[in-house]
């Protein structure tokens, strides 16, 4: 455990810091996992919609930094390739 002031106030700052990664973590799973199941049911408007919604959480992530830049943007481009080959 931490033993000096400052070791403490950033511990308990690292525990700050995990809750809202872990939040936004879950947050753009979970839009994901929603426009990978519009994209299996070939649902044009249903795919649309969620593809957006997976897109800005992925990017409100990234300014968050919860997520790296290149990392969100390749998640994004595989979810708009698989979009545009279930509309296809």
């Amino acid at each position: 455990m931490a033993n000096t002031k400052s070791a403490i106030k950033r511990h308990r700052q690292s525990l700050k810091r995990k809750e809202r990664n872990i939040f936004w973590t879950s947050v753009s799973k979970g839009a994901v996992k929603k426009a990978r199941a519009a994209i299996a049911e070939k649902d044009p408007a249903k795919i649309n919609e969620t593809l957006r919604a997976a897109e800005k959480m992925l990017r409100k992530a990234v300014s968050k930094g919860v997520l790296h830049p290149r990392n969100a943007s390749r998640r994004i481009s595989r979810l708009a390739t698989a979009a545009a080959a279930a509309l296809r």
